[in-house]
Formats: C-alpha cells, structure tokens, sequence
C-alpha cells in the first residue's frame, strides 16, 4: 500500500511545528491556496503599475544596498535582475541540512502569500515545483549578518536561475545538471523576483525552529535525567508539591510531571529539613526554560506568517520597509541561550552531589566499597566542560555594532550566529544528560534501589551502553552512546508517551516523524 503524504496547503498564516518537521523532511505535498495566489496576483499588479509610471523600485529598478541611487533602463533590467541574485551567492561553509532548505522555501512561499510582496505568480510557483521534485539547494551556512539573509536565500535563488550547486536524488550536483534531471527549467528573473528571492529571513527562521524544536526535546530528556538523579540522592518530593500551589503556571507543571514521573519509584528519602537548590528547584529552573522557549517557539512561527521583505505592497501602493531586521526573534534566542547555561548549570550540580560523597552514604567518586578505582572522578570534570562550553555561549551578540553599505545598512541582528551557538548548546546539553544518566545509574546499582517508570527507561539506555562500574575503563564512546540513544527521536517520543507535558511536546511536535505525519494525514489537508 503506498503511504499517503500529508497535503499542506501554505496560504500566509503562521506554520505550525508539525508542518514544519514534515515539510522539512520532505514527506509533504506542498500547495499555494487560491486565495493567497490570488493577493500575489493583487500585488504584482501595484509593483508593475508603479515601474510603469516611471517610479524607481528599490531592488527592482534600482541598485540596492550603496547603489540604492543607481536606475537602471527598461532593456538593462533582466541582466540586472539576473546578476543580482547571482552575485548574492556568496555564502562559505558546511551546508546547512536539506531540512532546513526545504523549510526556507516553503516558508518564502507563506510569506509571499500574505500579498505584501509584489514578486510575479511564477517565482512561488517555481519554488513548488522544486519542492514537489525534491530539487534542494545547497546553501552554505555562512553569508548572514540577520538583516536579511541575502548570502544564504541568495544561494536558492541562484539555483532557480540554474546556477550553483543542488541536491537532487541524494546526489550533490551543479543546478543545471540538477534541473535537467528532473525536467525543470531554470527561471527567469522579472524585475522584483530577484530581491524577493533573496532579501528575506527565510533560512534563519527555517533553522532557527529547527534548534528550538531539538532545544525542547533536549530540555524534556534532561528534566528526566533531574528526576532520575533526584532519586538516586534521596531527594523530597515535597517541594515538588508545594511549587503547584506557590509557583507560576509554568512552575507548577513542572512539578506536577515530577511528582508524575517519578509516582512509581518510592525512593529512600535522605533530606533533613531541605535539599541542595540544585534538587530543590529543579521545578524553578526548568519552569523558567520551558516559558522561554515556548515564547520563543511562538515568536519564530509568527515570523513565518508575515512579510519581512523590502520594499512591501501595502496600501495599494510599494513602500520602503525596515522588516527584514529579526530582532525580535533573536533577543528571544539570545534569552534562551541564557536559559540553556542555567539548565546546565542545575544539572552539572547535581553531578557534582552524585559523586561527592555526602549523600545516601553514597561512595566518593561512586566507586563501590571494596574496589581500587578512580570511579566517575575525572567524568565529572567532563560535566563541568560541557557547563562552562554552555555558559560561554550565553552571551549576547546581537547589539554589536556593524555598518555596511557605505554607512547605508547600519543595524543588524546576527541572528543566524545567535542560532549557531544556541544549536552548539542544545547538542552539549545531550551529553550532559547522558552523564546524569549515567552516574545516577551508577549509584542506584550501589544502593540497589530498583528504579520505576521514566527512571527505569533511562536505566535500561545506561545500561544497554554501559555496565556497572567496577574497574577504571574508558568511557568516552559509553557516553557517546547513550548520548544518542536518549536524544532520539524515538527515545523522546516514548518520553513524551509515558509522561507527557501536553501543552508543551504538543506544541514543538516532539517525538518521531512517523507520529507527526500519522497525526497530519488523519485529518484533512492542514491550512497553515
């Protein structure tokens, strides 16, 4: 039986997660609705009437950037229309996934959707044809400052012309041979569709809900490796209970899944009148992530609903805009990376307590009475790595200052370096978890507590990767291994089923491809 893809039908509005992760990997048939198709044409027709007039258009029948003043004739625009999305070809680097690209067009396409562009019904329709024959664009990841992400939108805009480098097949080729392959003719750039191509945030915000998505499924694995610990130290359970009645929402529901979580596993408890704060505000901590994150969640899909484009169509008429400066969703970023360095802060100090000795008579370093071992000593400075790489990336880079374009562009959000480091967080956070994991398992095995629902998911990982403690060994690729095994799709989406924070892995989406898309192609074809 052939599997059925979701249909997603793009009109403007907001996409949601789900969308998303299913356009990204490639299991959507993307469509334009006829009424967004229709404020194109609206559109077009205000951008052709004010070139008619003998208007200058910025972009379309003018230079851009310092060359804003430079007018072009009516038999010198397709070459400058042409050129000008070549020349934006300019980024350097690692690619950037085919995920990523896939949502980068769909999300230009949206936004075009709204009316407020101007560009011709051809150029959205080119990109659906590419999108429909899974023709992707290699776009390096270097080339943006967040005004904007003309280096990297630049690079898919170029293919459409038939120049650069795609993916096609799997296989790595030059855009012309791509195109040839699939039967596609390359586009010819109208006056407008060359600056709407390229002049957007489209990659950045593509990639920017691609790392909060992978952020929030971290978060959830290493809120289960807290409970886990917590329950290797002995720890109570009653300021779980009190933050549901003293705490914010976000608080509460953290404490709620806490005490749900660890419901079954009746552990010793060790406290004398209160915990460490590292135990004892795990509710704090992670409440305070889980509101940033979503807050930023929701700032990055309202960007895939409106035009950040220059010039826009508004009023029936082209005006000059400032919207391609994303600052709104980058200060929310550049929180969450804070955000990031205080999680992994709460859980380095809980490794920290797991081998020092002063808990549940626990042994220094976990290395089980009798044995002459070195234990977890040095993992622990591991832990401490991973805490200090997190904070280093915490700091705010987005209000320095650049100016370009001969003192023309002289704001800029640098937001797809901000989602560099915030991705470089979020994947140091998954081996920080593994760790937790990991010496907790260690110091159940030394108690020979016999943990129960989402701490016995977690023990059974560790220990599926690693054995019992017993003699130095190396623990490098033990890690490594749980690592990824807890930060899968699948391990999450179990996670997410045993223990769900409804509010929160509904909303990103977590959990597998195959759930995401069940859940899409059940119901009619999503309007997004």
């Amino acid at each position: 039986m052939k599997h059925e893809r979701p249909g997603i039908e793009l009109s403007g509005r907001p996409l949601g997660f789900a969308e998303m992760v299913t356009i990204g990997a490639g299991k959507a048939a993307v469509s334009a609705s006829a009424t967004g198709m229709a404020r194109i044409a609206i559109a077009r027709e205000v951008v052709e009437d004010a070139i008619a007039s003998g208007m200058p258009v910025y972009g379309s029948t003018t230079g851009v950037g310092a060359m804003k003043d430079v007018e072009w004739s009516a038999d010198e625009l397709d070459t400058f229309n042409l050129g000008l999305v070549r020349a934006h070809h300019f980024g350097t680097g690692t690619p950037f996934s085919c995920n990523i690209v896939r949502n980068a067009m769909a999300i230009r396409i949206n936004t075009a959707l709204t009316g407020q562009v101007g560009c011709t019904p051809e150029l959205i329709q080119a990109y659906i044809r590419m999108l429909e024959a899974d023709l992707i664009p290699v776009v390096r990841r270097t080339g943006s400052i967040g005004c904007a992400d003309i280096g990297l939108m630049g690079q898919i805009g170029a293919v459409l012309t038939g120049v650069g480098e795609a993916i096609y097949r799997g296989n790595r080729m030059q855009a012309a041979e791509a195109f040839q392959a699939a039967g596609l003719e390359p586009m010819r750039m109208a006056p407008r569709d060359s600056l709407a191509s390229l002049s957007v945030n489209a990659v950045s915000f593509a990639s920017a809900a691609e790392t909060t998505r992978n952020a929030a499924a971290s978060i959830r694995v290493l809120l289960a490796t807290a409970m886990m610990a917590a329950g290797a130290l002995g720890a109570s359970r009653d300021p779980w209970k009190a933050v549901r009645h003293v705490g914010t929402a976000r608080e509460a529901l953290i404490g709620a899944w806490l005490c749900n979580a660890s419901d079954e596993w009746n552990w010793p408890v060790a406290t004398h009148v209160q915990d460490p704060l590292s135990l004892r505000m795990i509710a704090q901590v992670f409440g305070a992530v889980i509101e940033n994150l979503l807050s930023t969640g929701h700032k990055i899909l309202a960007a895939t609903g409106r035009s950040d484009d220059n010039p826009v169509v508004v009023e029936g008429r082209v005006m000059t805009s400032g919207g391609s400066l994303p600052l709104d969703v980058t200060i929310l970023l550049e929180s969450a990376a804070l955000c990031m360095a205080h999680a992994a802060r709460n859980a380095f100090n809980r490794c920290v307590i797991l081998g020092n000795g002063q808990r549940r008579d626990l042994p220094v370093n976990l290395v089980p009475p009798g044995r002459i071992a070195t234990g977890f000593g040095p993992i622990i400075k591991l832990a401490g790595e991973i805490f200090s790489r997190v904070l280093s990336m915490s700091n705010p880079v987005s209000a320095q200052s650049l100016v370009v374009a001969a003192g023309l562009e002289d704001e800029a959000a640098f937001l797809p370096l901000v989602i560099e480091r915030f991705d470089r967080q979020m994947r140091a956070l998954k081996r920080l978890a593994a760790l937790e994991a990991l010496l907790s398992a260690q110091a159940i095995d030394i108690l020979g507590d016999e943990p129960k629902g989402v701490a016995a998911m977690l023990y059974e990982v560790v220990r599926k990767h690693a054995d019992f403690y017993t003699v130095d060994r190396p623990l490098s690729a033990e890690v490594e291994a749980i690592e990824e095994e807890l930060g899968s799709d699948e391990f999450v989406t179990k996670l997410t089923e045993q223990v769900p924070i409804a509010s929160f892995d509904d909303f990103f989406a977590l959990g597998s491809l195959q759930r995401i898309e069940e859940r899409l192609t059940h119901h009619e074809p999503a309007a997004v």
